[in-house]
């Protein structure tokens, strides 16, 4: 299977009003009282001070970027990212649900602006300025939630009136950026098995001054392990041999792996500690 019938792109750009703003008689009060240059300092004005509305939105769709980040690959510099096709279903619903999400928190904001807006007032003090504060309309069209899907385009779809000197040229071109994103690409896989091996690796090494050993312990280290070995099968859109060996090998490291236990065993820590060491040990990284 190639690539390009493995994998789509998407690309998700979540936009959140910044509600800041430089105030520049602030600025200049400042410095000037400091016996500063201009430069030496900025005054920025929490726009929507004393309340939390507009920082829940933007905390969300920072989580919906790492949820966006965690089911892709990078392809572009910026923007477009590689989705493998089994996961297209489960990530449009997803994604979809989320948008949902961002959309009522976004309604709720809007309607609730004219409230903020006076609960601001009461906290900036001489700092409130109403020029400030763009209207309800404006406020609406600074928060958007979009996703564009498109395929991975193939090296020999270029339907360019081109001397074929110059049309080989760009295909060759294409050609060795294809392969570079490539790799790039399915480099975010091994790293992320990667830091998650040492990770517990490094969790799993017990310190002789260490009295507090079973303090420092959670479910996660199990089950973050677990959900990267269900995610490789997805993202291994190559079908990199290697890559699934080494999955294969810390699904069953893992397996009927217990938070407790490890607690309260060294001799367990001790045992996936070797196995997972045994994985890093046997792959070039």
């Amino acid at each position: 299977m190639s690539i390009t019938s493995s994998s789509m792109l998407v690309e998700l750009n979540i936009s959140v009003w910044t509600a800041n703003k430089l105030d520049r008689g602030a600025t200049d009060s400042v410095t000037n009282n400091a016996n500063a240059v201009k430069n030496a300092a900025q005054v920025r004005k929490n726009l929507m001070a004393g309340t939390s509305q507009r920082k829940e939105i933007a905390d969300y769709a920072a989580a919906c970027r790492l949820w966006h980040n965690t089911h892709t690959m990078p392809w572009a510099d910026k923007g477009a990212r590689l989705l493998p096709t089994s996961l297209f279903l489960d990530y449009k619903q997803e994604a979809n649900t989320r948008r949902y999400t961002f959309d009522r928190m976004r309604d709720n904001f809007v309607a609730d602006y004219p409230a903020i807006v006076q609960t601001a007032h009461n906290y900036l003090g001489n700092l409130f300025n109403p020029d400030d504060y763009p209207s309800a309309d404006e406020v609406y069209s600074k928060f958007g939630f979009r996703m564009v899907f498109s395929p991975v385009p193939e090296s020999g779809d270029f339907r360019l009136d081109l001397p074929a000197q110059e049309l080989d040229e760009v295909k060759r071109g294409y050609e060795d950026s294809f392969k570079d994103r490539l790799a790039d690409a399915m480099k975010e896989p091994w790293d992320r098995l990667h830091k998650t091996l040492t990770t517990i690796s490094d969790k799993l090494t017990d310190k002789d001054d260490d009295d507090e050993t079973k303090k420092r312990y959670h479910e996660t280290l199990i089950t973050n392990a677990q959900s990267l070995c269900s995610m490789l099968t997805h993202l291994n859109v190559t079908k990199d041999p290697k890559l699934e060996q080494a999955r294969r090998e810390l699904e069953q490291a893992m397996l009927g792996a217990d938070i407790e236990v490890l607690r309260e065993s060294p001799t367990e820590r001790a045992d996936v500690k070797s196995k997972v060491d045994a994985i890093l040990n046997r792959f070039d990284w």
